[in-house]
């Protein structure tokens, strides 16, 4: 990168550091470490749990699945709409786990359950969550490597280190510092300053990406030249794409319903706010705090595959191409690396060759074992690699500063929560004594640091062979396959028992275990193992005929390289038998039902100790329930709730998908029409909430930071508020109330 390149990201990195290191001082009990002292306002629970959310990783693989299937997909999870709605408004599953006081997930499934149950819970729990987030370095390492072109190896006077090692040693480390300084209030502050510095940076990225491509002239003709069945823009012409497809999108919106609040890896973020209505309405805002964020994956793939594949970039693509297949042989590969570039890539790169294939053909004819990692990266790099020649400079660094960002949010949010589940959930039920606060704060620093230490074990000895947004569904079902039912029943349902519990986690878990097995296993031990013995076509035979009924969405035959069974549909098995076995066994075993009230702090359980008075419901206050109006709402509020319902039911479902649907089946549109359909929705109105939410959320989560500063200075601290379940809960801060 040029040296302006360099100071447009270093700059914003100094002043990150600079708020970690005086966020420190506010740092006080172990409430503060975990929860931020449930102090945080809705616009730095937005800003910065965006921020959060997102990362570098999520970028890639949100960049690698529009690359390969384009908008037409995405059209279906629209559907999608009237769900985020209802979570959002109603304050589904999040209201009632902030009204627990839980500190973790772990310590609600205690309070549920039992503390037996939590602790298997936690076990589960954060091995899946830490074995989802040990590719996190890999990808992140590999993404600087790729993008920043640099050598594979770093040599320091006579030593000779891997720089996919050092890149990750380095980011891991700053990502422990600043976790160590001051756990979720660092954490919080830096990602919400993060999240503030980001904003601008999306709008140049996205003004620059729409400047440099044509929509009409480079962008639409490269996405309407796909074959039948394979349309990047007509959502009914896809019946020929295998992984990211109709059933992608069915399987994701089953498990928004079921899986709501399962996933911990931001779980400092849910028991943050100062209390349940700021927390409902940091959710609310988070409809509309992506802007330039969402955009920016989006446009910057189909800028890439427009790069690679449109006849004037032919040139380039071919330069992108040939370097890309060879930086990737030398990443899985190296012994083979300089052999293939003698002898397959050839001495300069020519337009019109596809180097991917040419090197696949090789890898196979030397039976490497190394055919499908090399898929799985040349894949994944691909749009980041493209990116990068098609930036000059200045955008180039921004890119980057940005990615950065994402890299370290997510880094640090997501050790900070594996860590503390494993202490908070695993080692603390076992103790008779509790620890001292110093103690517990010590502990939850070393255990940090030692899921970074796994982290860049796993991700310097794993091979990935799978999308990164599939790896996540398999590695996330060890957890989420079962979880779901334990939590969402758990909140709702009164009858629900902790051997329903146990069953649904349990068979969720292994299904997904199972899987994973399978999938390493396939290339190299499994499939050879079928030859062998002679039972390949029988296998076949058997995975077509199971999948027939489903097909061209579930299409199972087999494969010498990839295991038949993807990861999503994996994901889905585990989830319908953990739902199916949480309410079989839970009405087989229910002697009484569970009080609900005590646990919410409701009624006589509340503060003022007055049961609540139920109103007669009228339409107009049926309408004011469902949208998630409550006495708590201030007129503001009541125009957030009242914009969102417009935004994502009538404009989005209603308008710009329900309609749509409606006009296709009456007279289908063709391609040329989905171009304009999504040059519209995704590019200018898009655009134009961007531009509006970079100055709303700028200008509220400078304020509210502010306020967040100002409640932590003045918060009274509780030293029996450390996560522990006791006869009598503890009370949160005086600043923490209702």
């Amino acid at each position: 990168m040029h040296w302006i390149d360099w100071l447009i990201v270093l700059i914003p990195m100094i002043i990150v550091i600079w708020t970690a290191l005086r966020s420190q001082r506010y740092v006080t009990s172990v409430a503060d470490f975990l929860a931020a002292g449930r102090v945080a306002g809705r616009y730095v629970v937005a800003v910065a749990g965006g921020e959060a959310a997102m990362g570098l990783i999520s970028v890639v693989a949100m960049m690698e699945m529009y690359y390969k299937v384009g908008f037409a997909v995405s059209f279906w999870s629209t559907l999608t709409a009237p769900l985020g709605l209802i979570f959002a408004l109603t304050g589904y599953c999040s209201y009632r786990y902030r009204e627990t006081r839980a500190m973790t997930m772990g310590q609600f499934l205690e309070i549920r359950y039992n503390r037996k149950f939590r602790v298997l819970a936690a076990v589960l729990q954060s091995f899946s969550g830490v074995i989802n987030y040990a590719i996190f370095p890999a990808v992140s390492a590999r993404f600087l490597i790729y993008f920043l072109d640099l050598p594979a190896t770093l040599t320091i006077g006579t030593w000779v280190f891997p720089t996919f090692g050092v890149i990750m040693a380095v980011f891991l480390g700053i990502a422990v510092f600043i976790i160590s300084l001051g756990g979720q209030v660092t954490i919080m502050v830096t990602d919400c300053v993060q999240g503030l510095l980001s904003y601008p940076m999306y709008c140049i990225l996205v003004l620059f990406i729409l400047w440099k491509f044509s929509w009409s002239e480079d962008m639409a003709p490269a996405l309407l030249n796909q074959p039948p069945g394979k349309s990047f823009l007509n959502p009914y012409d896809t019946a020929q794409l295998r992984d990211f497809n109709i059933f992608y999108v069915a399987v994701g919106m089953f498990s928004s319903i079921i899986n709501r609040m399962s996933w911990s890896g931001t779980q400092g973020y849910s028991a943050a706010a100062i209390n349940a209505h700021e927390q409902k309405m940091g959710g609310l805002l988070g409809t509309w705090r992506g802007g330039f964020s969402v955009m920016m994956y989006v446009v910057l793939a189909v800028a890439a595959y427009t790069y690679m594949t449109a006849p004037h970039f032919r040139r380039q693509a071919a330069e992108v191409s040939y370097h890309l297949a060879y930086k990737t042989v030398q990443d899985v590969a190296a012994p083979q690396a300089a052999a293939i570039r003698r002898d397959v890539l050839g001495p300069a790169p020519k337009s019109g060759v596809d180097y991917q294939k040419k090197v696949v053909g090789s890898l196979e004819k030397a039976r490497s074992g190394k055919v499908q990692n090399f898929k799985t990266i040349y894949s994944q790099m691909l749009a980041p690699v493209a990116i990068k020649h098609m930036l000059p400079v200045g955008i180039t660094g921004i890119f980057c500063a940005i990615m950065l960002f994402l890299m370290i949010s997510t880094d640090t949010t997501y050790m900070h929560s594996w860590g503390s589940i494993i202490v908070q959930d695993v080692i603390l039920p076992f103790r008779k004594q509790a620890f001292t606060p110093a103690q517990q704060l010590r502990l939850l620093r070393i255990v940090i640091a030692g899921v970074a230490v796994f982290a860049f074990l796993f991700s310097f000895f794993f091979s990935q062979m799978d999308y990164i947004l599939m790896f996540f569904s398999i590695t996330g079902a060890i957890w989420l396959g079962g979880a779901g039912p334990c939590i969402v029943f758990g909140l709702y349902w009164k009858r629900g028992t902790t051997a329903g519990a146990t069953a649904a986690l349990l068979s969720g878990s292994l299904l997904a275990v199972g899987g994973i097995v399978m999938q390493q296993m396939w290339e190299k031990t499994l499939y050879p193992w079928l030859v062998e013995i002679n039972m390949v076509e029988a296998v076949d035979t058997v995975l077509r005929t199971a999948s027939a009924p489903f097909d061209p969405y579930i299409k199972w035959q087999i494969d010498a390289v990839k295991f038949p069974i993807n990861s999503q549909e994996i994901f889905f098995f585990a989830m319908l038998v953990s739902v199916t076995l949480y309410v079989a066994v839970s009405l087989l075993t229910c002697k009484k039902p569970f009080d609900m009230e005590k646990m919410l702090h409701r009624g006589v359980y509340s503060e003022s100790g007055k049961p609540v008075e139920k109103t007669p419901l009228t339409p107009r206050l049926i309408l004011r329930k469902l949208i998630g109006i409550d006495a708590n709402y201030t007129r503001g509020d009541r125009i957030l709730a009242w914009s969102v319902f417009a935004y994502s039911f009538v404009y989005s479902f209603v308008i710009i998908f329900l309609a749509v649907v409606v006009w296709n089946k009456i007279s289908p549109w063709p391609a040329s029409w989905w171009s304009h359909y999504f040059f519209v929705t995704r590019i200018l109105v898009a655009g134009a909430i961007g531009l509006v939410s970079t100055v709303w959320f700028s200008i509220g989560g400078t304020l509210d930071l502010r306020r967040l500063f100002k409640r932590l200075a003045e918060k009274q601290d509780n030293v029996l508020d450390d996560g522990r379940v006791t006869d009598s809960a503890p009370k949160e801060s005086s600043s923490g109330k209702n």
